[in-house]
């Protein structure tokens, strides 16, 4: 998860388990617009694969309430969402875009809902190579089209006043993060540019990204941006703290814990 940096340094920020593990979140968004409508950003892990004892034993899946139970604590179904935005595919972010039905095949989760993804990353995802083949798992993303659920754009995009999406590849070449305006104030869901807010640090980079580079000059840009602008970013994978504001200390960006 922290790339180059030593473990010397990370451990003291995420501490690991005797077999090099570190807790994370698998965090979702859901929305409402000032229109009525649900979007969910990202749709997690699923359930797919609770009854695979090796892939349950090598990430130690804790899960104390489903995708479906969170949203039906909002008083909510699967057909209430009518927009799914991946920031990208792979298979801790897009697995519940689909679940399996009673014969066995994956079909989407959320059957109303189009499903909005870079088409850099469907490309990559369709077309996986070593390097990132086993993150891309086919039955998170491919029923979506053969439903003809799938919705595939490129670059910056607005959705509708208020909800944009933005590119920032570096992860993967498609990834992309979302953007909220609302009263206000503007938030942006960060996905796996920034997952924690360990990584605040520009150099703390994961080994996943593909384009670590690329990783370092966004979050450059972007940060001085939700620096000045006074954003409010949400971090996916952080267990302890889901969103800040930020702060610049000491030629450093940290999180500034919101009240």
């Amino acid at each position: 998860m922290f790339g180059v940096v030593p473990k010397t340094l990370w451990n003291r920020e995420i501490a690991a388990d005797e077999m090099n593990r570190i807790p994370l979140a698998l965090g979702a968004l859901l929305i409402k617009t000032p229109q009525g409508r649900f979007v969910l950003v990202d749709t997690g892990l699923s359930s797919k694969y609770d009854n695979q004892p090796k892939f349950r034993k090598l990430y130690c899946v804790e899960r104390p309430q489903t995708l479906k139970g969170e949203l039906k604590a909002f008083g909510l179904s699967p057909n209430d969402i009518s927009l799914v935005i991946n920031t990208h595919l792979h298979f801790d972010h897009a697995g519940g875009n689909t679940e399996f039905s009673d014969n066995l095949l994956p079909v989407p989760a959320f059957p109303k809902a189009r499903y909005l993804i870079q088409k850099e990353e469907w490309d990559d995802a369709s077309h996986p190579h070593e390097r990132n083949q086993a993150s891309y798992f086919k039955e998170n993303f491919e029923p979506l089209d053969t439903a003809g659920l799938a919705e595939l754009i490129s670059g910056d995009y607005e959705i509708e006043p208020g909800l944009r999406v933005m590119r920032s590849g570096g992860h993967t070449r498609g990834h992309q993060c979302v953007q909220i305006f609302s009263e206000g104030e503007t938030s942006v869901f960060l996905g796996d540019l920034i997952p924690t807010s360990a990584h605040l640090s520009l150099p703390w980079i994961m080994g996943y990204d593909l384009y670590p580079v690329d990783t370092l000059e966004i979050k450059r840009d972007m940060l001085k941006r939700a620096l000045d602008e006074n954003w409010t970013l949400i971090f996916q994978h952080d267990p302890r703290l889901r969103s800040a504001k930020l702060d610049f200390q000491n030629g450093r960006y940290a999180a500034k814990i919101l009240d």
